[in-house]
């Protein structure tokens, strides 16, 4: 996992639990850093946008033509 500064942080809490962020809990989704409480907490994140991204895109590109 890279190192990020705490500054590049978009959220001072854990969108999950409330919590504040911890730095070795730390991802980057679409090009921006977001924070969570512990690393299970950013897992799940990284796991349901892996899940969901490839669906809000593919219906995007339906409805563009």
């Amino acid at each position: 996992m890279p190192e990020f500064a705490s500054r590049e942080v978009l959220n001072a809490h854990c969108p999950w639990s409330g919590k504040p962020v911890s730095p070795d809990s730390l991802t980057r989704y679409r090009g921006q850093t977001v924070g969570f409480c512990n690393p299970g907490c950013r897992d799940k994140f990284d796991a349901a946008i892996r899940l969901f991204d490839p669906l809000v895109n593919a219906r995007a590109q339906s409805a563009s033509r």
